[in-house]
């Protein structure tokens, strides 16, 4: 099942299948290592929702919703 990163509760793992957006934003998250095929787990969510904390490649990084909206991951 296909859906975005930001779709995903505290627990829930999924591997990336396309990375969306342009420019600066789209560069940033590509650098982090979110590439196709990798595995991204979400560890925690802030308190009002945003940001979000996801495992990748074994270590901890924080997204905002609006950039975890730009990536594709298919769940098992």
């Amino acid at each position: 099942m296909i859906k975005t990163l930001d779709c995903l509760a505290p627990g829930e793992t999924g591997v990336v299948t396309k990375v969306q957006g342009s420019g600066s934003v789209k560069r940033r998250i590509v650098d982090m290592g979110i590439v196709g095929e990798t595995r991204i787990q979400v560890q925690k969510l802030a308190p009002l929702g945003d940001p979000m904390e996801i495992k990748v490649k074994n270590f901890n990084l924080s997204l905002r919703k609006s950039e975890a909206a730009l990536i594709e991951v298919r769940t098992q």
